[in-house]
């Protein structure tokens, strides 16, 4: 099951990042969100129901729950024009917590690719914190480009090779995970970092904007 929302996480972060970037209108990008946010909590609540006393199904569905608030406030707060510190200040609190998950995965659970992941996801999150709750918009076009490749790379990618059982959890894929991560993230922030931005003109943001 969790197979399947990552698949549609991949989704919202691709019109996410299209809003971002000024090719989504706002209230457009709304309705997936709520789709998608609704999917995130149904989706953990019914591995709580079977998990029983499995404390390791139990954290996994606990962490899903992360996302599905996330996309579900983001919706709503673009439906009703609130303000975006709230949801802003919760990515805050989502990117701290992803680092622990990402320990769980990498020393616990020992799926080293997730554990890539969720530092992808702590990172991006902490964008979100930035623009939305700090209200930088200069790094709007900057966080837009890093939703979308973290859209297909930290959720459509890895769906697809849970989803047809080419996934491992060993660091033969990690290592390629964590690599690509690092030169995304730092080959956006050349071309499209903040001084990148101010050098030509921005798209206006949307606002609110969100994960």
């Amino acid at each position: 099951m969790g197979n399947v929302g990552l698949l549609y996480v991949g989704a919202v972060l691709f019109v996410n990042a299209m809003m971002l970037l000024g090719h989504v209108e706002a209230r457009a990008a709304a309705v997936l969100n709520l789709f998608v946010g609704a999917l995130q909590v149904v989706l953990p609540t019914l591995l709580l129901v079977k998990a029983g006393d499995d404390l390791a199904a139990i954290t996994a569905a606990s962490g899903i729950y992360l996302f599905g608030f996330t996309y579900l406030y983001v919706g709503i707060g673009l439906l009703a024009g609130l303000d975006t510190t709230g949801v802003g200040w919760f990515s805050l609190f989502v990117s701290v917590t992803a680092l622990v998950f990402s320990a769980i995965n990498f020393f616990d659970v020992k799926d080293h690719p997730f554990g890539v992941i969720w530092l992808c996801w702590s990172f991006l999150w902490f964008l979100f914190f930035v623009v939305l709750g700090l209200k930088r918009e200069e790094y709007t076009r900057y966080t837009g480009w890093v939703t979308f490749v973290a859209a297909w790379g930290t959720a459509v990618l890895p769906a697809f090779l849970l989803l047809t059982d080419h996934y491992t959890t060993g660091p033969k894929l990690a290592v390629p995970f964590a690599i690509c991560a690092v030169v995304a993230v730092v080959g956006l922030w050349v071309l499209a970092g903040p001084r990148r931005a101010s050098s030509s003109t921005p798209p206006t943001p949307p606002t609110p904007s969100a994960t």
